[in-house]
């Protein structure tokens, strides 16, 4: 099987290579999407992880 068609293969990649990004010469900005860009990827990244509580009765509050 290809591991591309791995649930979560994509999303796993572009996190590694986001952190591997050296920020010191970026200029402010583009330190700060790079920032924001890791911490949506790793809430998806739990997002899209099965629970290990084994509770699937959580609720989000809105």
């Amino acid at each position: 099987m290809d591991p591309r068609n791995t649930p979560g293969y994509r999303l796993h990649c572009s996190l590694t290579n986001l952190k591997r990004i050296e920020t010191a010469g970026l200029d402010d900005a583009d330190q700060e999407r790079i920032e924001a860009a890791r911490a949506l990827l790793q809430d998806v990244s739990l997002l899209t992880q099965p629970q290990h509580s084994g509770d699937a009765d959580t609720q989000i509050k809105s």
